[in-house]
């Protein structure tokens, strides 16, 4: 990833923009660009890094490693 015309980079950038447009910008009117900057960072922020799950957390979404990473300090107290 990350090379010119990659086509995993494309599928990526893709999937990405299908979500957000589903999910934000297709669920009402904006009545200004600013009110829609809000809508898309909060969605970014609270939902999609949040749920999507990731290759360097051994493909868990970042609350089923926390959850996992709780647990265990809790233990080893």
């Amino acid at each position: 990833m990350g090379q010119v015309a990659s086509a995993g980079d494309n599928a990526a950038m893709e999937s990405f923009f299908s979500l957000l447009q589903k999910n934000v910008l297709n669920r009402r009117r904006w009545t200004t660009r600013e009110d829609l900057r809000l809508a898309i960072i909060t969605w970014i922020e609270r939902t999609y890094h949040r749920r999507r799950r990731q290759a360097r957390l051994g493909r868990l979404t970042p609350i089923e490693y926390e959850a996992i990473m709780t647990t265990q300090v809790a233990l080893a107290a």
